[in-house]
């Protein structure tokens, strides 16, 4: 059941793409200009250059028409000059050519880079909410498969497009004054082979759009699956996701096939009528010419510039699909890019009075995450924290306790009141200015594929390794750290695999411990751990929060019992407060998880 919902909510988005790629048109390519703004001069130099290999191109078939028509002439001298000059213009050819191919891809690698780092720098602030919309895979699918095909076309097909369009309208020109007549037979074809170009162009767009859709849904699914892999196999759910991925890789093949079916046909179809007209227009040339109407030279100049004129349609067919392509993938970095983000920090942010106390007041305080608009998180929740206080919450899960965690660091706003920190609205200040004074230790750990010293380190870059090594004494990590084959510079795998969750768990204890910061964050901090590891972190919680305002979030009621003050929710609201032993003595909610919990000291009470 888990797996036909999965599949259906990520088979839609191909869907949906699709019509939204009906929508839209090659206009969309324009967006990529605030890219290439900055490196006007590489796209001078290799518009110069292409221009100069353009006119040396067109200029081939004259060297070619005086030397045949002056073959039979008695100067021999004359006619090596026509050869030498046709020699000299192949070298300049050839080295305008080299000059226009290492300037383009060179301003295509930069732009690709420079868009990778914007969509990257997007993303990268978005908020959670965003993410309940888009996997990240399919985020990542799309800053490299849509990326590289943008590459593809700024470092080679529009250079390659406008390059066929110059030699296209010059070689028509050149035909024009070569002959007239049978340049009017030629242009007859024109409208014929343009109509199969447009209809089937939009076509192919769409097609590529859903074909790019699919990819990035499976990369998603694969990154999903990929990212809780031993999940997977102790479910025993390998052969399921092999052929969730392998279907919706299949269906991308699919769509991609409809994709080089559709491309081939408008390939054959104008290649076919452009050089059936050749052929014709050749024969009725041949025919002048055994009528003396036109010399040999004429006619063959004239073919060349026919064959370089078709050459240049038929480029420009294929061309086509590309910036089709690329139309398409522009389009999705686009909405990356222009996506709006729920939380965002004020135009004009208020500073945030120093030093930072850490005092935190939640206002009448109504949230509902996006995802689950129709369940209240928090209900008029009111709270005040005094600087240097540690509070703990407690209570069923749902009650709302990571919420409080999560509004605190703003990666929600709520629906309404306010959140507070030393009096000032955190709406009102930029999120970066009010985060770095607080350090968090989530419930799941996250530590990423560096070293044992980078990962702690991650808590403050300036800090020392011996500042890092205090702080992982401090939560207990030192022994397991320096055990390691490399200690602290040990690889610790793609999201700490090398690890135990107690291990992982303390790293990141170290983290916020090296943070030093005002406020601190405490979600779960300790459930990974065993009864001796605990009882070491503990005490250096108990030492860290000391002069600190500390929030801490448990089910285990053990590790909340020395904290200043003990907050009960249920169903977004507090249903009580104090002290371990008032609560008690009040009975209610918190008195049952007690009793839950402590069993066995309630039986001796």
């Amino acid at each position: 059941m888990a797996r036909q919902t999965a599949s259906t909510t990520t088979a839609s988005a191909p869907g949906a793409s699709e019509e939204r790629a009906g929508s839209k048109k090659l206009g969309v390519l324009a967006s990529l200009w605030p890219f290439m703004k900055p490196y006007r001069l590489l796209m001078l130099g290799a518009t110069l250059a292409l221009v100069l290999t353009a006119g040396m191109t067109l200029t081939l078939p004259l060297a070619v028409r005086r030397v045949v028509d002056n073959f039979r002439i008695q100067d021999g001298e004359l006619l090596d000059w026509y050869f030498l000059a046709a020699l000299g213009i192949a070298g300049i050819l050839a080295v305008g050519t080299g000059i226009r191919y290492a300037l383009v891809t060179r301003l295509g690698e930069r732009v690709v880079a420079d868009i990778r780092k914007a969509v990257f720098d997007r993303v990268i602030g978005m908020s959670p909410e965003f993410y309940e919309r888009i996997m990240t895979g399919e985020v990542l699918s799309r800053i490299t498969t849509d990326t590289t095909l943008i590459q593809s076309v700024i470092g080679s097909s529009v250079s390659i497009a406008l390059r066929n369009l110059l030699m296209f309208v010059g070689g028509l020109v050149l035909m024009l004054l070569t002959s007239a007549k049978l340049t009017a037979l030629v242009l007859l074809l024109i409208p014929v082979v343009v109509v199969p170009i447009l209809v089937l162009g939009r076509r192919l767009r769409a097609i590529s759009r859903e074909n790019q859709d699919w990819i990035a849904a499976s990369s998603g699914n694969a990154g999903e699956a990929l990212g809780a892999v031993q999940t997977v196999q102790a479910f025993t759910h390998e052969r399921a996701s092999r052929q969730q991925f392998g279907d919706m890789t299949e269906t991308s093949y699919v769509v991609s096939l409809r994709r080089i079916q559709t491309r081939a046909i408008l390939t054959v179809i104008v290649i076919f009528l452009v050089f059936s007209g050749i052929v014709g227009v050749l024969w009725m040339g041949a025919n002048d010419v055994r009528n003396g109407v036109m010399t040999e030279g004429v006619l063959i100049q004239f073919v060349i510039y026919s064959v370089i004129m078709a050459g240049s349609v038929a480029a420009l067919s294929e061309i086509w699909s590309e910036l089709q392509r690329a139309a398409g993938a522009t389009e999705r970095l686009v909405e990356l890019l222009n996506a709006e983000d729920t939380v965002i920090d004020p135009s004009q942010a208020k500073p945030l009075p120093q030093p930072v106390r850490g005092e935190i007041k939640f206002e009448e305080v109504t949230f509902r995450y996006p995802a689950r608009p129709d369940v209240v998180a928090l209900d008029k929740l009111s709270l005040q924290v005094n600087p240097g206080e540690t509070v703990a919450f407690v209570g069923p899960s749902g009650a709302g306790k990571t919420t409080v965690v999560q509004l605190l660091q703003r990666f929600y706003d709520p629906n309404s009141g306010r959140v507070m920190l030393d009096g000032m609205d955190l709406q009102n200040l930029n999120r970066a200015d009010f985060r770095q004074h607080m350090a968090l230790v989530p419930q799941d750990p996250v530590i990423f594929a560096a070293s044992a010293r980078d990962n702690i380190r991650f808590g403050r870059l300036d800090a020392s390794d011996a500042e890092v090594e205090a702080a992982a004494r401090a939560a207990a990590a030192h022994e397991f750290i320096a055990a390691l084959p490399e200690g602290y510079d040990s690889f610790v795998g793609e999201r700490g695999v090398m690890l135990s969750g107690g291990q992982k768990q303390r790293i990141a204890i170290a983290r916020a411990i090296l943070r030093d910061a005002p406020v601190l964050l405490l979600d779960e901090a300790t459930s990974a751990l065993d009864a001796e590891s605990e009882r070491a972190v503990q005490g250096a919680v108990d030492q860290m929060r000391a002069g600190r305002t500390t929030l801490i979030v448990a089910h285990r009621l053990a590790t909340v019992k020395k904290a200043d003050r003990i907050v009960v929710l249920e169903a977004g609201r507090i249903v009580a407060q104090g002290t371990h032993d008032d609560l008690v003595a009040q009975g209610g909610l918190y008195a049952r998880l007690a009793r839950l919990q402590f069993t066995d000291g309630v039986a001796a009470e």
